[in-house]
């Protein structure tokens, strides 16, 4: 008998691993329906008072989106004026705002007045020195590291900007909700869950997901930046502007890349109806 079970199990080896996987798998689907149909769900306050990003309204947006170059020198302004303070755009060099619209003696004066120099290194000591920045050059870290950006920042690293709305979901309308969505938190939220106060030191924002960052609100009032171009800079208005530049920064060639879409579908359109054509004509005499 022992030899008979040895001579199966020896046969139908792979059989018997595969039933027992299929089991242990079933096993663990049933399972996991099981606890969803009895387990309550549990509720957090990110989970209901998080909000979705609105809609910003670039005219970068939809298939056919293209760029406004003047709401993206605003947009750069916007960047230079506050949120160069705090974040890099370590991907974008200075020569790539020719394409905002800016010339080269524009941007060599750009690039020579930036606040943050390039590092690099005395050649006659060795030491570690800084120079002046040149339109070849990209964007100078604002921080040397992590350690030196969570001593300056209640120990947080603000993050990188240069592909940010490729790094979130809707990142366009998720960088204009964020830069206008603080505020103070509702009563009902701290109602229903009264563990849920906004620590000290973070701000509370509904369109982000955890509702506390520790980013402070960076747009503060009307005219906190000066437009070049006339343009009335509300809270609102900046925001969409920066959004808009960063959008810029993370996908440079958008234009681009919308026309050769557009060429695509209407070679594909023609290139359909001349099929088309030859197929009935081919096939004229045919029953079909």
């Amino acid at each position: 008998m022992l030899s008979f079970a040895s001579r199966f199990l020896g046969r139908n080896l792979n059989l018997v691993v595969g039933a027992g996987f299929l089991f242990a798998l079933l096993l663990g689907i049933f399972s996991t329906v099981s606890g969803m149909i009895h387990d309550e769900p549990v509720h957090s306050a990110e989970h209901e008072f998080h909000l979705k990003p609105r809609d910003a309204g670039l005219q970068s947006a939809g298939l056919f989106g293209t760029f406004d170059k003047q709401q993206l020198q605003r947009g750069f302004q916007v960047y230079k004026e506050v949120c160069s303070a705090c974040h890099s755009i370590r991907l974008v060099s200075f020569r790539d705002l020719e394409q905002l619209g800016y010339d080269e003696g524009q941007v060599k004066t750009i690039a020579t007045d930036w606040q943050i120099e390039q590092p690099s290194v005395n050649p006659e000591t060795g030491e570690p020195a800084t120079r002046k920045n040149l339109p070849s050059d990209r964007f100078p870290l604002v921080f040397a590291n992590d350690v030196a950006a969570r001593a300056a920042n209640n120990n947080a690293v603000p993050p990188d900007l240069s592909l940010m709305t490729k790094a979130r979901h809707d990142g366009s309308d998720y960088v204009y909700s964020l830069l206008t969505g603080y505020g103070p938190q509702p009563a009902e939220l701290l109602k229903k869950f009264p563990d849920a106060k906004t620590p000290a030191g973070l701000h509370f924002n509904r369109y982000f997901a955890t509702l506390n960052l520790a980013m402070a609100p960076p747009l503060t009032g009307t005219d906190q930046v000066q437009y070049q171009d006339g343009t009335r800079a509300t809270v609102d208005q900046m925001a969409k502007d920066v959004s808009a530049f960063l959008t810029w920064t993370a996908e440079p060639n958008l234009e681009t890349r919308h026309a050769a879409g557009a060429a695509v579908v209407i070679f594909l359109l023609i290139f359909t109806a001349l099929a088309f054509g030859a197929y009935r004509n081919i096939w004229r005499d045919m029953k079909h």
